[in-house]
């Protein structure tokens, strides 16, 4: 207890990567990846380190809502334009039109990213709270928010490191560079979202859900359009992330000031109402 009220972060991470990969000594055909791991270590470790307030706080993140419509629209729309982009790209290089199998009856994708949003053990619940609501503030409190954010994206990107390399999952090394390189991309593009929007969590969780409710490497099933589908996915999150340093440079270069949790935003309203 003292060595986790001393190192959070380090026991936050620590217990994210033993939850999750704990099922690799025993084989992944009777147990599977546990994503909720970051879940779990974030409500472990606020519970024995800051008990209820810390809690609170995380729970006060994942309902901040009082962001501004624009924010909202661009957390679906950006995830959404990166597919597009995608598909765009891998047409222009030859790919056939693709499929749009996955979207029949077409209110399927809506169902998808509902059941994304409250599904614990799916990626956006199993991963927003912990990454972003305790994770990123704790390495930007004396961090830049771009090298907190390297720092995050390399961590996450090596949580999935089992499913990359087991045999099972057959993937190849090119799409392992890919999804690597998408998963720090992204992680740039969750950053900023929440940073942005004071904190919030919701944010960054409808951001996570509309991106993973439309798989793109599903609309070539095979042939050269299918192989290079990954490459081409992590070429545009690359892009975009990279946009995001460029032209809002000043954010990323200086210590932000850490996100007032939403519980303490509107004690501060009832004062002043």
């Amino acid at each position: 207890m003292s060595a986790m009220r001393r190192h959070p972060l380090v026991a936050f991470f620590v217990l994210t990567y033993a939850l999750s990969w704990w099922v690799v000594p025993f084989g992944w055909d009777q147990f599977p990846f546990l994503a909720t791991g970051p879940l779990l270590a974030a409500l472990v470790v606020l519970a024995l380190t800051e008990g209820r307030a810390g809690l609170r706080d995380l729970g006060s993140r994942m309902i901040h809502w009082r962001v501004g419509w624009t924010w909202y629209a661009l957390a679906i729309a950006l995830p959404l334009a990166v597919h597009l982009l995608t598909v765009g790209l891998n047409v222009a290089l030859g790919a056939g039109v693709p499929s749009l199998a996955q979207f029949s009856p077409w209110y399927v994708v809506f169902v998808v990213f509902a059941v994304r949003l409250i599904n614990p053990l799916d990626g956006p619940l199993a991963e927003e709270p912990g990454w972003r609501g305790f994770a990123q503030p704790r390495l930007q409190a004396n961090r830049s928010p771009l090298l907190a954010t390297l720092i995050l994206g390399l961590l996450v990107a090596s949580w999935h490191l089992p499913l990359w390399v087991l045999p099972r999952f057959g993937l190849s090394s090119i799409d392992i560079l890919s999804d690597f390189l998408a998963t720090v991309a992204v992680t740039l593009w969750y950053a900023w979202l929440f940073n942005h929007t004071g904190g919030s969590v919701l944010m960054t969780l409808l951001a996570h859900a509309t991106e993973g409710s439309v798989q793109t490497e599903q609309f070539w099933s095979a042939g050269a359009a299918a192989a290079r589908t990954s490459l081409l996915y992590a070429f545009v999150w690359c892009v975009v992330a990279i946009g995001l340093v460029v032209f809002d440079w000043q954010f990323w270069r200086y210590l932000a000031p850490a996100p007032a949790t939403v519980q303490s935003t509107y004690e501060d309203e009832s004062r002043v109402r």
